[in-house]
């Protein structure tokens, strides 16, 4: 039976793309408050501002394609029963043809209503300001603003519970619920590979934790020729 390898990713994967992360000096809050455009509260204030903030985004992601890191995870599913849990709501991962995805704060590509019933792909337009669902409601970003739940954390946890094997690419560990899922790992005999340059926030676990300090693009294609090496040998 193939092993199962679960990918936690986080924007540092997606930055070796050209797309800025989060909390870097030039970041994508360097010019706005989470406040005034990632929150609920925001989105009834101001709901221009905030349509406008994702349309940006979009308009950024038009020309980024997937890096080696990226490529590196797709090529691994032919070795491995490969599911990958992002932070990012970009299309980078399906984008290098990964299929088992699951995004967890929400996809730039789509809409969706205030209850998630319906959810349409709009690709890399810009949303309308007054775009609605068939019933009539206003539309919003399908992103999980600051301050709602998680929905799609109960499905990742279960995912994490599966793993044989943990790999933690460009992501601090500083975001929650997300940075919570390494803890979910079924046992301490699940290996845990960490590409990154800095040393995540990993929390006390008696796993064995395998630090690759080097970009994702970097440090991801290595770490998967070891894997296939490894698949090869033990056919």
């Amino acid at each position: 039976m193939s092993l199962k390898v679960v990918v936690l990713s986080g924007a540092g994967i997606s930055a070796d793309s050209g797309i800025p992360t989060y909390r870097s000096s030039d970041g994508l809050w360097a010019n706005y408050k989470i406040e005034e455009v990632c929150t609920p509260e925001a989105l009834a204030r101001d709901r221009a501002k905030v349509i406008n903030f994702y349309n940006l985004r979009r308009r950024e992601m038009a020309g980024k394609a997937p890096n080696a890191g990226h490529k590196a995870l797709a090529e691994l599913e032919q070795y491995f029963d490969v599911e990958v849990i992002t932070q990012n709501i970009d299309n980078l991962h399906e984008g290098a043809g990964s299929t088992k995805i699951t995004h967890l704060h929400g996809e730039l590509t789509k809409l969706r209503n205030d209850n998630s019933d319906y959810i349409i792909d709009i690709g890399l337009r810009d949303q309308q300001l007054d775009e609605t669902s068939p019933n009539g409601e206003l539309l919003r970003p399908h992103i999980v603003f600051f301050g709602e739940a998680v929905p799609m954390f109960e499905k990742a946890a279960k995912i994490v519970q599966q793993a044989d094997l943990l790999i933690v690419v460009g992501t601090s560990l500083a975001v929650y619920p997300a940075a919570s899922l390494v803890g979910w790992v079924k046992s301490s005999d699940v290996p845990i590979y960490v590409v990154d340059p800095s040393v995540p926030k990993i929390p006390f676990l008696r796993n064995k934790i395998y630090h690759k300090k080097e970009r994702a693009a970097v440090g991801l294609p290595k770490l998967v020729k070891q894997l296939i090496e490894f698949a090869e040998v033990n056919k």
